[in-house]
This record gives C-alpha cells, structure tokens and sequence, in this order.
C-alpha cells in the first residue's frame, strides 16, 4: 500500500526543570493517500500532541515523521513553515478566523501571507472554494457575520486553498450544534471523496469518528485500537 503518512516510534515527552511527563509512547501509524481517518481518545490521551506533530508544530522527543515521502521530523524551522504551508491544510475547533476579513480574504490567506499579497488567481480560487462549501452568498462577509458553521466551512474552504494532500482537523464539530456538524461532516466526505485529500480527524465524539473509515483509538498516549468503520452513515 501506498503510504502518505507514516509516523514510527513517536515519543513525546514535555519537561518542566526536573519534572518530565511522558504524553506519547512509541507511536506508530501509517496513512494512506485518500483515507478518512478518526483519531479518538479521552482527554489527556495525546490525540491533540500527536496532531501537532503530524501538523509539524511540535517536534517528536523521538521517533522519525515522514509525509508525502519526505522525512520532516528534522527539517529547520524554515523549511517546517513551508513545508506546512505548502503540504498540509488545518482545520481546528474554532476556525481561528480573522475577524476584520472577508470570507474570500480568510480562504485566500495561506497562499496570500507567504507572497506578500493577494492576487487575482488566489481570489478566485479562493471564491471557488466558497461557492463549493455553499457560501457563494457570503463570499464577501466578514468573518463576524457568519454563523458558527459558515465559519467552519470558511475553515474548510481555507485548508483547501493551497491543494494539500493532507488536512489536520483538532476537534471540527467540537463548538458547534448536531445538525451544522453534520453539514460540516458531510462537507469533509464529499472533499475526501472527490479530491482524494487525506484527513486525519481528532475527535472525542463517537458519531464523527461512525462518519469516518477508520478510526485510531489513543489511550495513556499509546495506540490500543487501529481499525475500520462502516463510514455510511
């Protein structure tokens, strides 16, 4: 099999002078291009580390990290940013909008921030992907008039902007009601479905890890349960 992520041996271990405390342990785990995968697990697990480290934000105390073929567990902090910006899309429980732009403004923002700027082909590309997640009404909204699950589907709409192969999501239906969640669920499927992007979904919630096709259960910060799910429903 093919595989997009693949994460050997992770060990995480914060330290605060004298006292250590040891968050993940000897993780493995492999993502294949186009899977759907939830990352379960009770608070305090190491879901949200683990999805830090394969978003490249924390670095492993050990262990190697390799995603679309390159080994990044190392790389310079430079090249981590880019890598990052380039490669990966987030999706986080509370959109982490910027409140003074317009929905067009926030999808742009990944490929406009590195350039200096926003161009013509980054507007319209980020409008596309508005009127794909169904706010082709709100494209030029700032971001405090959207709704909670408008706001999701900008964040959405945002981590697809620059055509990762793999989207981080920490907790996306976290802050919102069943029914937007279930929008925002259906949205990510027809995205993994259609574009064959990867997601990794971190969740506490039963019903969008059922959405899923596979899930991975962390528990004391160890795999205990990889394995597939229905994800029809």
């Amino acid at each position: 099999m093919t595989i997009l992520l693949d994460a050997r041996s992770i060990d995480m271990t914060f330290r605060n002078g004298d006292d250590q405390t040891s968050v993940l342990k000897d993780v493995d785990l492999q993502l294949g291009p186009g899977e759907l995968t939830a990352l379960l697990g009770a608070s305090g697990s190491g879901k949200s580390t683990l999805l830090s480290i394969m978003g490249l934000l924390l670095r492993p105390t050990a262990g190697t990290l390799e995603i679309a073929g390159e080994r990044v567990e190392s790389l310079s902090d430079a090249r981590r940013t880019l890598f990052r910006n380039r490669r990966l899309g987030f999706v986080f429980q509370f959109h982490h909008l910027l409140p003074d732009f317009t929905a067009t403004e926030n999808v742009a923002f990944p490929a406009a921030a590195p350039a200096g700027g926003l161009s013509d082909a980054m507007r319209s590309r980020a409008r596309e992907l508005l009127a794909r997640v169904g706010l082709a009404d709100r494209m030029d909204f700032p971001a405090t008039r959207l709704s909670g699950g408008q706001k999701q589907r900008v964040a959405i709409a945002r981590a697809l902007m620059n055509r990762p192969e793999l989207i981080l999501a920490d907790e996306p239906t976290g802050a919102l009601d069943r029914a937007s969640a279930d929008q925002v669920l259906d949205l990510m499927k027809e995205v993994n479905r259609e574009d064959g992007a990867t997601f990794l979904i971190c969740t506490h919630d039963e019903h969008v890890a059922a959405r899923c096709s596979r899930r991975v259960t962390l528990r004391d910060g160890r795999v205990v349960e990889p394995g597939a799910t229905s994800g029809g429903r």
